[in-house]
């Protein structure tokens, strides 16, 4: 064979594999995630957030937007799964800068402006806490396709709530993107990985 077209067959062949790889790796699927491909609707809503002002729909377009539900006298979920989002929230503004964090309050009785103004920033200033009444939050609620539910008497000083412990990831189109769900282990608590997050917000990043 001609001593030119031999070299010319290999670097084309490694050209087809460097596309195909990079194809493959563009279009990999998210491993850690419900992952929609067509995206849901978040229907029209309107909640306070900790600094007073209204944050609805417009506050999500042209960010992508992690979503929780949790409240300030959570003993253990809810300020573990801002813990663990505190950690890797300047990794996951490195894939997309435009990144925001909600916790969504679903203690409207106990958590007020003032109670979630102190308590967000103690996790990170660019944090959001967002308020409103069970009239909003239930009907948010499952649209996202999270849960919550208060069984106990709420005059009770220590009441808890029972809530999902997903994570919800918004596109910057407003839409629900992925849901992030724990692994339930024996003696653990039920908490969404941050490395997961990360891992599957590359690729959905790519696909969007």
């Amino acid at each position: 064979m001609n001593k030119v077209v031999l070299p010319l067959i290999i670097a084309v062949v490694a050209a087809c594999a460097g596309v195909l790889l990079y194809q493959k790796l563009m279009l990999a699927k998210p491993e850690h995630s419900l992952y929609y491909e067509a995206p849901r609707d978040v229907k029209p809503f309107v909640f306070s957030d900790h600094q007073g002002k209204n944050f609805a729909n417009d506050q999500l377009k042209n960010q992508w937007s992690w979503v929780f539900f949790g409240y300030t006298s959570c003993p253990d979920i809810c300020p573990t799964t801002l813990q663990e989002l505190n950690f890797v929230y300047d990794e996951l503004k490195a894939v997309a800068n435009n990144t925001q964090v909600l916790m969504v309050s679903v203690d409207p009785n106990r958590d007020t402006q003032e109670r979630l103004s102190q308590y967000i920033p103690y996790f990170n200033d660019e944090f959001f806490g967002l308020t409103a009444g069970h009239d909003v939050l239930f009907p948010f609620s499952r649209n996202l396709g999270l849960m919550y539910s208060v069984h106990d008497d709420t005059t009770v000083e220590n009441y808890l709530v029972d809530h999902s412990a997903s994570v919800v990831l918004i596109n910057p189109d407003g839409q629900i993107a992925a849901i992030f769900k724990p692994d339930h282990e024996l003696g653990k608590l039920p908490i969404v990985k941050g490395d997961d997050l990360l891992a599957d917000f590359e690729k959905i990043v790519r696909l969007y």
